[in-house]
């Protein structure tokens, strides 16, 4: 299997030429990213992804995590590349720099993950939910649980854990049974069982900070009533230093389809009535102050989608190169065929590449929002970048994740028999990349969450403005024939978003089952006319730099290729969604249940 080559030169593009990341480098705060230390993070992380990582990634599949006496040990090597990881500074990218971090954008730390996620998905995890730990302190804790928590979690010498679910609730979150009982000191105790917690335990770090939801006595039910707590591993001392092993440990691993080397675990809290907690946030506020963490994880999450899908690129396109089979019709040398000249492997080819790069730049555009919507000076930009920001999240992780099954399930094909081989490696690709659409909210959640929350917010003001702001762009693009369907078919795009955007808005007040019966199709359309317009973008920015005698001529001219392929290949089958989102409900429920087996 070949390894993992990340794709600085494409990152570097999307990040300067299709989303403008030097909007984020001229506000003060993150003056220091400049086109010099872009370059020079995106290098260093993609050789450090590429030596590093990617070489324990099949070790991790086949050799998994597992669970001793004394708690989870990860795969053999992981212990000592995460050390590595944090001792290079991978940890800290975007970390407040008031607590050690690098305090760069999270733009530039999101293009940093992909090379993490896509050299080695489970390995990246451990520090996807770090982060997202991070975030909800940084938010919701206060001084003390600042100054105790985050210099070390931001460093690495500590990792964080997220404990949402358990078996009788799954994603209804306010079902959790969990309590957390006060105590004299001001402390909780806690007692619960969280199921299918990534990273949950393992020795590659001093400590792990579980993020724990709970009750406390005489909580509303539902999520009104649920509060987040911080429970140690190991419990803190007055001095920093790590005193005694809390009563929270791993009692089972989950046994998975996928990301075999990432520990995902059934964790006990309490079984000795002795786990310690400490509430983060405002008591019955817990759904809040998770969130924090969950929206970061659903842009990682739609991250590793982009990621599973560049790599499974890589993989599908050296192995067409190399593959001859048949003599491919039109072929202008004699004898057999490598299998990339026959049409319909160009076709897969290409709809993996289009799709991953129109994906990845949605995820990017995402990062940058938040930067700006959290850190931009002026109050009405900050606005508008919080709405942006809210409207692409549900995109990035829903679009993201989804193109990362198709794509390595479309180069699993490209693969043929050999792809159902695991010594090839795509099988590994697919396998991992299925958790996806699945966690940190299903695909189908976040579908409910763009049409039952962030269409209606603010008077649809967001939604309007991003297709408007598309409309506008689109009359800049050249009026020539290189450029003609890209024109049509993003205006079409833009009209047929409009019209079911409309329309869903006006179920809301009429029947709002209806609504959401498409709400799936229509997240995966304004995904893609989204996804076309940063292509339109790009491809409007290579012709510029083309017409400019910029030498890179082949990269260049494969972006005005692939954003035309896009527009003309992915757009029209996405318009055709515009029947299946009006059509409503009555057919969902039609048969009654009884009678559906």
């Amino acid at each position: 299997m070949a390894e993992y080559s990340a794709p600085t030169r494409e990152m570097k593009f999307v990040l300067k030429d299709v989303i403008g990341i030097s909007e984020i480098s001229e506000i003060e705060r993150f003056q220091d990213a400049s086109e010099d230390i872009i370059d020079a993070v995106l290098e260093e992380a993609g050789k450090f992804c590429g030596e590093i990582l990617s070489p324990l990634n099949v070790v991790g599949d086949r050799e998994g995590a597992t669970l001793t006496d004394d708690g989870v040990k990860p795969a053999p090597g992981f212990k000592e590349a995460y050390l590595a990881y944090a001792e290079n500074g991978w940890t800290s990218v975007s970390g407040d720099v008031d607590y050690g971090g690098q305090g760069l954008p999270i733009t530039l730390a999101s293009a940093v993950y992909e090379f993490v996620d896509a050299s080695n998905m489970a390995f990246s995890l451990c520090s996807m939910l770090t982060t997202g730990a991070v975030e909800s302190i940084v938010a919701h804790g206060s001084e003390e649980q600042k100054n105790t928590y985050l210099k070390k979690m931001i460093s690495g010498q500590w990792a964080g854990s997220m404990n949402l679910t358990e078996s009788q609730a799954g994603t209804d979150v306010g079902a959790l049974r969990t309590k957390a009982e006060p105590a004299a000191d001001g402390s909780y105790r806690i007692r619960g069982q969280k199921i299918f917690i990534t990273w949950g335990d393992h020795d590659m770090t001093e400590n792990i900070i579980h993020l724990v939801l709970a009750r406390t006595p005489g909580s509303p039910a539902g999520t009104r009533g649920i509060s987040l707590f911080i429970v140690p591993k190991f419990l803190i001392n007055d001095d920093g230093s790590l005193g005694a092993r809390n009563d929270a440990k791993c009692v089972s691993l989950e046994h998975k389809l996928g990301i075999h080397g990432s520990p995902t675990c059934v964790m006990a809290f309490g079984e000795d009535d002795n786990c310690v907690g400490y509430m983060l946030g405002a008591e019955n506020k817990g759904m809040a102050a998770m969130f924090t963490m969950m929206n970061n994880a659903r842009l990682n999450v739609g991250i590793q989608g982009v990621a599973c899908a560049e790599r499974a690129w890589q993989m599908a396109v050296l192995y067409a190169q190399d593959r001859v089979q048949g003599v491919a019709i039109g072929a202008t040398k004699p004898g057999p065929s490598a299998i990339i000249e026959h049409a319909n492997v160009r076709r897969m080819l290409m709809t993996i590449k289009s799709t991953t790069e129109a994906a990845r730049a949605i995820t990017m555009l995402n990062a940058k929002a938040l930067d700006l919507g959290e850190h931009h000076p002026d109050e009405q930009v900050r606005g508008k970048y919080k709405g942006l920001a809210d409207l692409l999240t549900p995109m990035s992780k829903a679009y993201g994740s989804d193109m990362g099954v198709e794509n390595s399930s479309l180069a699993l094909q490209v693969h043929g028999g050999m792809g159902f081989i695991e010594e090839t490696g795509i099988a590994q690709i697919f396998r991992d990349s299925r958790i996806n659409p699945i966690y940190e909210g299903t695909n189908g959640v976040q579908a409910m969450d763009l049409v039952g929350r962030k269409l209606s917010m603010m008077g649809g003001k967001h939604w309007r403005a991003l297709l408007d702001e598309i409309t506008d762009f689109s009359t800049t693009l050249p009026t020539t024939d290189e450029f003609s369907s890209l024109t049509r078919n993003l205006a079409a795009a833009v009209t047929t978003t409009r019209d079911c955007a409309e329309w869903t808005l006006a179920q809301q007040g009429e029947n709002m089952r209806s609504a959401l019966a498409g709400s799936s199709p229509f997240l995966r359309l304004f995904s893609v006319t989204v996804g076309c317009y940063l292509l339109a973008k790009g491809a409007l920015s290579a012709r510029t730099r083309l017409d400019n005698d910029d030498q890179d001529t082949d990269f260049l001219a494969a972006k005005i290729i692939t954003a035309r392929f896009y527009a003309e290949q992915i757009v029209p089958q996405t318009i055709g969604l515009k029947d299946t989102i009006m059509a409503g409900d009555d057919l969902f429920f039609a048969i009654p249940t009884e009678h559906m087996i």
